[in-house]
């Protein structure tokens, strides 16, 4: 399992080996990602039926249910997402954020353009095919891009949306695994309910503590237990049909709605809030992108998942037109008794599955937010070679699993979760509904009324089930808004935070010139050895830098200053990572370094850094040789150049050449080691072999990293909702997340860190 430093690589689409693959990942996909939506029988119908609704037990108010599940289901998984939604992917990820990233690099809508002017582009920003800018997107840009205020709003939006799929993480482990044990009271109506929230802590924590074998081990796993799960729903749901009821076929015809709210009405609307629970996971589906691909998704949904789902619902609609003193235990009451127990036995198992899709999208989300510098520094594990987006986030991992027993423990009743579940499940849904509007709109650029028919229907459609989850509020609704609010302050405050601590970084950067005169008037002392001085700063030298030399003047004889970014794209082409620059004349060895990486990309293996960015120093010296121009770059930000993902043949001889030691670099997605012998031909002018001589042999001399350890802190004049979200939430989270040197994997022995302090 590579931790962090994952090198990964890009599947292969090549005629047979493809199709196989997608194949595989369709098989996959069983496991992580339908599970939240192939649960849901077990509990949408007693919760639909659990409060006035159940005075009305006719065959048209059942119909008229199985209808609205029917027709919930074919609009919003099948039309909404998998159709229409994952279209909207951002090379290949999806979820909030990355709905999000698309408008970030199409326009200045979003606050997380972090492309800086002047570094060059990265194709990864312009794979799409041009299209031609209509006059409404050019006009709702425009309107965005003036008015901060909209473009901080959007930004809150967007969190909201995410730390609602956050709160599902919590809610939809409880209600699936809860539900599923429960059945067991149908065959032993005396037992306590002790024992079954006892067996459902024990499964819980059964399912948590599998995570971190990664989602390609968990989905072979799983993926038997969910097939075998629609394989006994959709049997069952076949046999109940004929059996009991076949005309409930009639409850396809949209007339049954209107016939269920003109019989029910006011408890009828009350209702939906149970209804919308046929739908919970539909997000995850779109948030697991990342774990897949669309082509696979699309295959396992409309093959498989949505027949074996509405054959299920039928069947227990069937049922329950027969037998409507059974409404709060119809799932398990419908069951043949000859298949009960094996049943059960499955239906706990595919609870677990149920609960993975949304844990999945958990660690993706909190990933992205993570890398755009939304959310607190924690551990990333990435359990993939293969598949970028397979990751595993232990301090999430175990968060996730202590809520989720206090909610078992605290609420018991599987109603006011339910009543919880479906209010969080509904407004992700409309934020997602939201943002493809403007995604339709301005990243598109398709026509403005497409985009208002969108909106229109699919938003009109959740309002009208949010206002009955709303109503519930009281009743366990409350939950999802407690615990989105505590995830929106985290990421709000962080971000708000850290973008002051760059505003700062940027404001007092020392100007390059001023820097090189000032030096050489101070006598400042070269010791031996290479610095790699860690900041934000692309452009000038850091403020902590230039505190440092201040109090302790003398620095290393060749420094690097490295800048890590996180684009707003999910990926960065390995042959457009780096970007090297030199500081000054060639005499002061000061070189400038961008990496750069996707917000879904794992870090370069920070134990061998200093080797490869020597070898890109090397190789941008090289490139420098190729033009004749050795001091082409001034003493200000300098012209960068981009250094290919594999050093040429020419670096690694001159590597081979200097020196009796090893360096290694990374080629061809491993990693090498060389020797060095004799001097090539290539690098027989007199300045460069000088130039490289000296680099090889400071390395050899010593690696020291450099990064600033800055407290954060509002100016005395701020205001007091200021003073709290940077002293106190910003502080708090800051001295309780990982350590930056940690997260960049600097070892301990060669790290100085320099303290600061920013009034903000």
């Amino acid at each position: 399992m590579d931790v962090e430093g994952a090198a990964v690589q890009p599947r292969k689409k090549n005629s047979w080996g493809w199709q196989k693959g997608t194949l595989l990942l369709a098989y996959q996909s069983f496991g992580v990602v339908y599970g939240d939506l192939c649960i849901s029988p077990v509990y949408v119908y007693k919760n639909t039926f659990s409060g006035k609704l159940r005075l009305h037990e006719e065959d048209e108010e059942i119909l008229g249910v199985l209808s609205l599940v029917f027709w919930s289901l074919t609009l919003v998984p099948l039309l909404k997402y998998i159709i229409l939604v994952l279209g909207a992917d951002d090379n290949g990820e999806g979820g909030t954020f990355a709905l999000y990233s698309l408008m970030c690099r199409r326009s200045r809508m979003g606050l997380l353009n972090s492309l800086h002017a002047g570094h060059g582009s990265v194709s990864s920003y312009n794979q799409d095919e041009p299209c031609k800018e209509t006059r409404s997107s050019l006009a709702i840009r425009g309107f965005f891009e003036k008015h901060h205020s909209l473009r901080v709003v959007l930004l809150l939006f967007v969190l909201m949306g995410t730390s609602m799929v956050i709160g599902d993480g919590v809610l939809t482990p409880t209600m699936s695994v809860l539900s599923a044990v429960s059945g067991l009271r149908i065959k032993f109506p005396e037992l306590h309910e002790n024992y079954t929230v006892l067996l459902a802590c024990v499964v819980l924590v059964g399912l948590f503590a599998l995570q971190h074998y990664g989602t390609r081990r968990v989905g072979f796993l799983f993926a038997p237990i969910l097939l075998s799960w629609l394989a006994c729903i959709g049997g069952i749901g076949i046999y109940n049909i004929f059996r009991w009821n076949p005309t409930v076929v009639r409850a396809l015809s949209p007339y049954y709605i209107y016939n269920f709210f003109r019989k029910a009405g006011r408890d009828g609307w009350s209702s939906l809030g149970g209804i919308v629970l046929c739908i919970t996971g539909a997000e995850a589906m779109f948030a697991d992108l990342g774990h897949f691909s669309k082509l696979s998704l699309r295959l396992g949904f409309t093959i498989v998942v949505y027949p074996c789902l509405v054959l299920a619902y039928m069947g227990e609609a069937a049922y329950l037109s027969k037998h409507r003193e059974d409404l709060q235990s119809s799932f398990y009451k419908a069951l043949p008794d000859r298949v009960f127990w094996p049943v059960l036995f499955i239906a706990t198992l595919a609870t677990a599955v149920g609960s993975q899709a949304i844990i999945s999208a958990t660690f993706s989300i909190i990933s992205q937010c993570r890398a755009l510098g939304c959310f607190p520094r924690i551990k990333v594990v990435h359990t993939s070679s293969h598949v970028h987006g397979q990751i595993y986030i232990p301090e999430v991992n175990w968060t996730l699993m202590s809520l989720c027993l206090a909610v078992t423990i605290g609420f018991r009743d599987t109603e006011m979760i339910g009543n919880a579940y479906g209010l969080a499940v509904i407004l992700v849904m409309f934020a997602t509904t939201c943002l493809m509007f403007l995604v339709i709109t301005t990243v598109w650029n398709r026509s403005v009324l497409w985009a208002a028919l969108f909106a229109a229907g699919f938003g009109s459609m959740e309002l009208l089930y949010l206002s009955a989850c709303l109503a519930k509020v009281p009743h366990g609704g409350w939950l999802p808004l407690l615990l989105s609010l505590a995830t929106l302050l985290v990421m709000s405050a962080w971000h708000y935070g850290t973008a002051k601590k760059q505003e700062y970084e940027l404001q007092n950067k020392v100007c390059l010139d001023h820097f090189i005169g000032l030096s050489s008037g101070m006598g400042l002392l070269r010791v031996p050895g290479v610095g790699f001085v860690y900041s934000d700063s692309v452009a000038g030298v850091p403020p902590m830098f230039a505190h440092f030399v201040t109090n302790f003047p003398a620095f290393h004889r060749v420094l690097v200053f490295v800048s890590l970014q996180t684009l707003t794209v999910p990926k960065v082409p390995p042959e457009e990572r780096f970007l090297v620059g030199r500081i000054g004349r060639p005499e002061h060895r000061m070189f400038r370094c961008v990496v750069r990486y996707g917000y879904k990309e794992g870090r370069w293996d920070h134990f061998n850094f200093e080797d490869q960015l020597l070898v890109k120093v090397l190789e941008f010296l090289q490139l420098q040789q190729a033009d004749g121009d050795g001091e082409r770059c001034s003493t200000g930000s300098g012209e960068m150049s981009v250094i290919p993902a594999a050093p040429s043949q020419a670096v690694v001889d001159a590597l081979a050449s200097m020196s009796s030691g090893e360096i290694e670099y990374y080629a061809g997605g491993g990693a090498k080691k060389v020797r060095f012998e004799e001097l090539p031909a290539a690098w027989r002018r007199e300045e460069t072999m000088s130039e490289v001589r000296e680099l090889l042999e400071e390395r050899e001399a010593g690696v020291s990293y450099m990064i600033g350890h800055t407290c954060v802190f509002a100016h005395e004049s701020s205001s007091a909702v200021k003073k709290f979200a940077v002293n106190v939430v910003y502080g708090f989270l800051r001295r309780n997340s990982r350590r930056p040197a940690v997260v960049l994997g600097i070892p301990h022995t060669s790290l100085i860190e320099v303290g600061m302090v920013y009034r903000v």
